[in-house]
């Protein structure tokens, strides 16, 4: 497991950064705060980080975070939206309660970003270049490229590309360099771990193949070969 940051405060397990073991993200979208809480407990030394989207927080509490922060990294898959002042203040919020890493979408504009990145106080600043599922083609692909360039220009840690269209990883590799690429849409959506992988992503995102499974500790492990592998481990 990695190890706790003693920056983070508050007895919150704050991670500094994701370690690249598995290659595998969770994305864990279950509503049911105890069934979240014990799938996230059978795969945490599975995957390489946990993320959490509105659904689970809304569910449960903000304080999901912290709870699953314990375990390993957190990213806040909050998408975060808005103007800068009101980004800074999700941002900040998500950080105080242990989170690694917050995702924010990049159309709003160049100051958003910055100050998302300025609020995360050196956690990971995640910034979306493409959505995952078709309706993406229709207004993020278009600007996709100068998404990634303004996350470059702007100091986040990484972006979203989508898994499900493994050459826009690719593409966006060529544009970013060794910045971070997380990239969503593996399993339910009908994305290849192993595809991504080898395009230029460093993690794939998988949610439902794994919460949703019988047993979500073999489907976590069934990913994490599958992505060794597309690795040459």
């Amino acid at each position: 497991m990695p190890t706790a940051n003693p920056k983070s405060g508050g007895g919150v397990g704050f991670v500094e950064s994701m370690k690249r073991s598995s290659r595998v993200i969770l994305a864990l979208d279950e509503v049911r705060e105890e069934r979240a809480v014990h799938v996230a407990e059978q795969v945490a030394d599975v995957v390489d980080a946990i993320k959490i989207n509105w659904p689970l927080v809304l569910a449960s509490s903000p304080d999901m975070i912290t709870r699953l922060s314990r375990l390993g990294p957190v990213i806040c898959d909050f998408k975060v939206a808005d103007i800068p002042n009101t980004v800074s203040l999700i941002v900040s919020q998500a950080v105080k309660r242990g989170a690694d890493g917050v995702i924010v979408h990049g159309f709003t504009g160049s100051d958003s970003v910055k100050a998302a990145v300025q609020a995360a106080e050196g956690r990971q600043i995640y910034v979306v270049t493409e959505m995952s599922h078709p309706g993406g083609r229709e207004f993020t692909a278009p600007a996709a490229e100068s998404l990634a360039m303004m996350a470059v220009e702007c100091g986040a840690s990484g972006i979203i590309a989508p898994a499900t269209r493994p050459e826009r990883v690719a593409a966006m590799r060529k544009l970013v360099g060794d910045m971070l690429i997380l990239s969503p849409g593996v399993g339910a959506q009908g994305g290849s771990a192993a595809e991504a992988l080898r395009m230029g992503a460093d993690y794939v995102i998988v949610g439902r193949s794994i919460y949703g499974a019988e047993d979500p500790r073999d489907a976590a492990l069934k990913v994490a070969r599958e992505a060794r592998g597309a690795m040459g481990a």
